[in-house]
């Protein structure tokens, strides 16, 4: 049975509470269509995964199996700049996000006054004391407008978060590209001596045959201009070494570690660990797989409710201004009997003519909401297209390699050949040196096309988001 005593408490209670929360202007929150295909086009002439995994669930430590690439991405996320900034700006988000939820309570502080005025009617100067706890013009948020603006400031908050994540999930495999290129550059760079070194020692046999008249001064000079143009090669390819190692120092924000520089020597893309194959799922996967289209999406819900705090401002706004406490005359009698008391001073402002500027703020808001969806349709086509480049690359780079691998076993032969009917005197210099030219090009071009299919295979790896951290909902 309810004690009627309790009933008016009751219902101030639930009047308060229903001040509080007020009603909301938001407009219902409703997913747009995702504006790609339902499937991938090369995703069927892939060959079929053996690992069920998504990417998104596999870690890079489990995808990047080489220990010296382990050391390089965990120094990375601790040093790198740009990830730190991206992480400073998520605090900030915070902490914004903090101050609108702090605006929906009223503040309370400590006020004391005091003042000396001609007293009315007589003209004496008075005295007036007074002191207690006030509360400032505090908004209660019946329409809405405060929430909104919470709604948004949270959504703001989560974007920048998911805005974090993405920069992580790039960083990764930037750093996982720039040491596949550190290893690219130092097996082109064996490749370039060893090819210096034979033909430095063509041109001194070729000396040695001018000289007993066996030769042309043409093949001499033939031989001489291929050696040059090695040596020239084998200087570009030190100074693209040295920039590419620069270019991963920066994303480590320090200098690769000297006993990860001292590994590099000899090494050959062959040997890198092999990385997971990684099925592709569906492209609607990715709205929750990819950070940056979860960013994209929180945005739009942030410029969602940005439409209801617009909204909200058509409608009268009320405030309280209220305090407690004790005031007399004498600065002694401040705490006597009789002394305390309080004041409530509510406030309604109703917006009347503002020469449309809450109209062209919903139209701003509107507006913005619009844009939002672009963006995160772009998002979404953007991430179809990245992981339809690297299914492409997938189908095709495998064979590429095949083919220029036997090709340059094509030349190598061919060179032994040449070399064979030039020191029998059946064909010309000129043949030999062609063959050592084509087969030093084929041994370039299978490094880069096998550089090309291991940087494809982190391209997927990161276009289905593989790697990105959870996100944390803030604190209520």
């Amino acid at each position: 049975m309810i004690d009627p005593r309790s009933t008016p408490l009751a219902l101030a209670a639930a009047a308060v509470a229903l001040l509080l929360t007020g009603c909301s202007f938001i407009p219902t929150y409703e997913r747009p269509a995702a504006p790609v295909p339902t499937t991938y086009v090369m995703a069927a002439t892939v060959a079929a995964s053996t690992s069920k995994d998504p990417a998104a669930t596999a870690p890079w430590q489990d995808y990047f199996a080489d220990p010296r690439l382990q050391q390089l991405i965990e120094t990375a996320l601790a040093n790198n700049r740009d990830l730190r900034v991206a992480m400073l700006n998520v605090e900030q988000a915070r902490a914004t996000y903090q101050v609108r939820r702090a605006d929906q309570y009223p503040g309370v502080g400590l006020a004391a006054n005091a003042s000396r005025a001609p007293a009315s009617g007589s003209g004496d100067l008075t005295n007036s004391f007074s002191v207690g706890l006030a509360v400032s013009a505090w908004e209660i948020d019946f329409f809405g407008r405060l929430a909104s603006l919470k709604e948004q400031a949270l959504a703001q908050y989560l974007a920048t978060e998911e805005g974090r994540n993405a920069a992580q999930v790039s960083l990764v495999a930037a750093v996982a590209n720039g040491w596949l290129t550190l290893l690219a550059d130092e097996e082109l760079l064996d490749l370039s001596r060893q090819t210096l070194a034979s033909r430095e020692e063509s041109v001194r046999l070729t000396k040695m045959r001018l000289d007993a008249g066996v030769a042309s001064e043409l093949d001499f000079r033939q031989a001489e201009s291929l050696t040059q143009a090695a040596r020239a090669t084998l200087a570009q390819q030190q100074r693209q070494r040295a920039l590419d190692e620069n270019a991963l120092a920066l994303l480590l924000g320090q200098a690769l570690p000297s006993e990860v520089a001292a590994s590099l020597a000899g090494s050959r893309l062959a040997n890198a660990p092999a990385m997971a194959p990684l099925p592709a799922g569906l492209p609607s996967e990715l709205l929750t797989r990819r950070p940056d289209i979860r960013q994209a999406e929180q945005q739009l819900v942030g410029a969602n409710a940005n439409i209801g705090a617009a909204r909200a401002a058509f409608f009268p706004r009320i405030s309280l201004t209220a305090q407690a406490g004790t005031a007399s005359g004498e600065l002694s009698g401040l705490f006597k009997n009789g002394s305390w008391g309080f004041t409530i001073a509510p406030s309604l402002l109703l917006p009347i003519f503002d020469a449309g500027r809450n109209q062209a703020n919903l139209e701003s808001a509107q507006a913005s909401r619009s844009i939002a969806v672009a963006q995160y349709e772009k998002a979404i086509q953007t991430a179809f297209r990245e992981v339809s480049d690297a299914l492409a690359g997938q189908a095709t780079l495998g064979e590429q390699a095949l083919a220029q691998q036997r090709q340059a076993e094509a030349e190598s032969a061919r060179l032994q050949l040449a070399d064979l009917r030039y020191r029998n005197g059946v064909s010309s210099y000129l043949d030999l040196l062609d063959a050592q030219r084509s087969l030093f090009t084929a041994q370039q071009a299978v490094v880069q096309v096998r550089l090309a299919q291991l940087q494809n295979q982190v391209a997927l790896y990161k276009a289905l988001g593989g790697g990105a951290p959870v996100s944390m909902q803030p604190g209520s």
